[in-house]
């Protein structure tokens, strides 16, 4: 047995162990039980909901684990959540995948509106939601998603900014915090701050982010035995933001609304040298109101429109290809008064993109989307039992600009039930099914030419038919004591599954390579995809377990989670599938001192598609040691030091298309601190 099975094995039976000792320390009785907080999910339709109260899968990311874990990219940001992958692409763009599910299949929103750029489209763009002004960060699947589009079979990922007060302060508030790294060359730096004049609320915040070519050890092309060592070149990061909102707050509600910009250039590692130079202004409203007509307990209002563009550059300079994506997504919400001890809410809404990839190297023709969705989801509860529903309707359509022979239009219906049931007090079990729709991507229906930004020649399919998806979770939860914890099992079965396929037309055994012109050549820089379309399977498991050695003070955290995801008729595995992880944190406190050591271990993956490359295995160990300058309850000033990959690891991330080009940093150091006031 090698290292990595032997410290599986382990793992897993002291997990085991524990888990069958519950009911034992909860049955004699602690002294001291420590109960796990509510953190209330805001992209929840219902009032005062937390993780604990939801039927689905939910993770929340929050105060200081936030702080510890944040990264350039969402994706990165999240890499460690349960069930959570990267894209990492390089440090500038790294989308969340979840469960094996990534692209369209997740839906990224700011503030319960979807992100509006054109992140799904291409691994290589970023999304343009920023980790530095995010306060929260949720990640729930279920009932709820159907409130988000049907289509968000992985998942829904909201980052929460508080961008649009929706109360009065009684004194200014906020947040500050600047951080460097060794490794990367990090200078980064936020504010944010809530004032109230009145009766109306403000709130103002900025960020600036550069990074250099970052460190690794040993070569960033495990293709080149003869390349250049300890670097990634083309890697750096400058980004800079910032935002203006307001909102009237009154008796019954608030309505208000803000204005953020986003500048973001950053290199794209690997052979082809190229970059992105990305600006965004993006426009926001939201309200909500009491009592807004009889019958009715709430209504909610959330409008987002977005002007994004960015250009991708060759190494040379010059501008290959502009990008320009304008959209628009509104949504209201109504919340019913209790009917025959139903709660529930209904809504509509709408979504319109115009999206245009325009110069020498364009690869996907001027396209417009529109979808109108129509949904429902209802919830009742008894003493220990809470049932929830949902379904929704929605009409999609795809147009591409001078060819109007292959537009598409599809109607999309999607469904979900589940149960919430305290069976005995301290634990719970949850059910959920759902059956959701999505219709093809336009990059996955008309897509055809070189991308730089992935070195690959991809090829659609504008036939496609709409994906379909039926998945089942099943979670158990102990949510109370000194010995906590939760384990989720999924199933999920797709029809006429989306996915990119590389080919061997010549049969020599080796996926196809073509020039610029999409010619074959062994040495061709662009790797073949093709669209295609078939049945899927994913199947997987989650598990994370707290032990309060003793509350506030010392406690640890073991968790894991595992998927596989496979093609119909014996046609070979899902690529980029996340290996099998799994890990351990501790957290001790003691006065103003805060210790946190975290590490992952990941399993190598050799379940790999048809012509797909297998990853290495690895152990990622991060350590953390703050000191909190406390003045008040609500105030003060943390001071943090971090070291990164302590170990120094070759990490390359399986999930990513650029693993043979761009492993992880090496050994880093993080120093910085964060005030609250």
């Amino acid at each position: 047995m090698n290292s990595s099975s032997k410290f599986y094995g382990q793992s897993l039976l002291i997990l085991a162990l524990i888990l069958f000792q519950v009911p034992i320390v909860h049955a004699e009785g602690i002294s001291e039980i420590n109960n796990l907080p509510g953190v209330v999910i805001t992209a929840s339709p219902f009032k005062d909901r937390n993780e604990l109260k939801m039927a689905q899968p939910i993770s929340v990311l929050e105060g200081d684990n936030l702080r510890r874990k944040r990264e350039v990219s969402l994706g990165d940001t999240l890499a460690n959540e349960l069930g959570v992958a990267s894209s990492s692409f390089g440090p500038g763009a790294g989308r969340p995948i979840i469960r094996g599910l990534d692209g369209p299949r997740i839906r990224v929103l700011e503030n319960s509106v979807g992100s509006l750029d054109v992140s799904a489209l291409s691994p290589d763009h970023a999304v343009s939601a920023e980790t530095l002004s995010a306060t929260q960060i949720e990640i729930l699947r279920g009932p709820a998603t159907l409130l988000y589009g049907g289509g968000a079979t992985g998942g829904v990922v909201n980052v929460v900014t508080n961008r649009i007060p929706n109360q009065l302060f009684k004194s200014p508030n906020g947040n500050f915090e600047m951080r460097g790294n060794t490794a990367t060359q990090e200078r980064a730096g936020s504010f944010n701050t809530n004032i109230s004049f009145g009766q109306s609320s403000w709130s103002f915040g900025a960020f600036k982010r550069k990074t250099e070519d970052y460190s690794i050890p040993g070569r960033a092309d495990n293709t080149d035995s003869t390349g250049e060592k300890n670097v990634v070149r083309n890697s750096a990061v400058d980004q800079q933001g910032g935002s203006i909102g307001g909102s009237f707050v009154g008796e019954r509600g608030f309505f208000g609304g803000s204005i953020s910009g986003m500048e973001n250039t950053y290199g794209i590692p690997g052979p082809d040298g190229a970059s992105i130079d990305l600006k965004q202004v993006r426009y926001n409203l939201a309200g909500e109101l009491d009592q807004p007509i009889t019958g009715f307990d709430k209504i909610k209002v959330h409008m987002g429109y977005n002007d994004y563009k960015h250009n991708e550059i060759e190494a040379n300079g010059e501008v290959a290809t502009r990008f320009k994506n304008q959209g628009l997504e509104n949504r209201i919400e109504l919340l019913h008064a209790p009917l025959f001890n139903w709660q529930g809410v209904l809504g509509v809404q709408f979504q319109d993109r115009s999206f245009s990839a325009l110069g020498e190297e364009a690869i996907i023709p001027v396209t417009k989307s529109r979808s109108t969705g129509l949904f429902l989801v209802e919830e009742r509860s008894w003493d220990r039992l809470r049932l929830e529903f949902g379904g929704r309707f929605e009409h999609a359509s795809r147009n591409p600009q001078n060819n109007i022979d292959q537009s598409r239009s599809f109607n999309l219906f999607s469904g979900s039930v589940g149960a919430l049931w305290e069976f005995v007090d301290d634990y719970s079990l949850g059910l959920s099914a759902t059956r959701g729709q999505r219709a093809p991507a336009i990059e996955e229906l008309y897509v055809n030419g070189a991308h730089h930004g992935t070195a690959t020649f991809q090829i659609g399919e504008n036939t496609l038919a709409k994906e379909t998806s039926y998945n089942i979770d099943l979670s158990l939860n102990k949510t109370a004591g000194m010995i906590r914890w939760k384990a989720n099992a999924f199933y999920n079965r797709f029809n006429n599954y989306i996915f990119l396929r590389s080919v061997d037309i010549d049969g020599n055994g080796l996926a196809d390579r073509v020039d610029e012109d999409g010619m074959l050549d062994l040495q061709g820089e662009f790797l073949v995809q093709n669209t295609s379309q078939g049945g899927a399977t994913f199947y997987g498991a989650e598990a994370e377990m707290l032990v309060s050695l003793k509350p506030d003070e010392i406690d640890f955290r073991f968790f894991t989670d595992y998927v596989r995801g496979k093609l119909d008729n014996n046609h070979g595995n899902i690529p980029r599938t996340t290996p099998v992880r799994f890990g351990f944190d501790l957290n001790h406190r003691t006065g103003p001192w805060t210790t946190h050591l975290n590490t992952v271990h990941v399993l190598r993956q050799s379940k790999t598609a048809t012509l797909e490359t297998s990853t290495a295995a690895y152990t990622l160990m991060n350590f953390e040691v703050s000191y909190r300058i406390k003045k008040t309850r609500s105030s003060g000033v943390r001071v943090f030091l971090q070291g990164r990959n302590l170990l120094n690891e070759e990490i390359r991330v399986h999930t990513s298309f650029l693993k043979n080009f761009a492993p992880l940093p090496g050994r880093t150091l993080v120093v910085g601190f964060r005030g609250d006031f």
